[in-house]
């Protein structure tokens, strides 16, 4: 708290690389948004760069060897269940658990994108996509709810995540069917 930004950069860092430090980011945001309100899109900014940077090793490891490592580790049937989703689903497969707020596994499928082949570009904006929603809807809440948005975190969090990743992916779900409807009328 008293370093600040750069204090949640090294925290989102570590929780999104080797060290899981569960709601902890969650819960420095709304922390330090609580005690500087205008502050909250720079706080939202640094917890999010942070866990871009630390998925980014997870990711980068994953895509040199990241497929042994995960054989020897996982059940090959979760492996394979999960490249599915990569090819079926893109980054959505990503950004969903990106959204989600801990026990979810989100580090397997930061693993996963990495096996998967998922590029590089393309990595990166899903995750800084996903958690800058993340990290910003958070600090609106603590902006709107000041300190009851923590006891709101630690009472409700789970289910106000899954109504807003429910959300998510039944816009991306109307989407995704608005465009097969037009591929469709296109070559009719």
């Amino acid at each position: 708290l008293a370093i600040g930004g750069p204090g949640l950069f090294g925290i989102a860092f570590l929780d999104s690389s080797f060290v899981s430090l569960p709601q902890i980011n969650d819960l420095l945001v709304v922390l330090m948004v609580t005690r500087q309100k205008a502050l909250m899109p720079y706080y939202a900014l640094m917890a999010t760069l942070g866990s871009i940077a630390g998925c980014y090793v997870i990711y980068y490891l994953a895509e040199k060897g990241g497929e042994v490592f995960l054989r020897k580790r996982v059940r090959a049937s979760r492996i394979d269940r999960t490249l599915a989703l990569y090819r079926r689903h893109g980054l959505l497969a990503l950004m969903v658990p990106a959204l989600l707020p801990p026990p979810a596994p989100f580090k397997l499928f930061v693993l996963m994108a990495g096996v998967a082949g998922v590029g590089r570009v393309r990595f990166v904006v899903g995750v800084g996509v996903a958690r800058g929603i993340r990290y910003l809807a958070l600090g609106t809440l603590a902006i709107l709810y000041g300190d009851a948005a923590l006891e709101l975190m630690r009472t409700r969090g789970a289910t106000v995540a899954l109504a807003v990743v429910g959300a998510i992916v039944v816009a991306a779900a109307a989407y995704w069917l608005w465009r097969r409807r037009r591929e469709r009328s296109r070559r009719a």
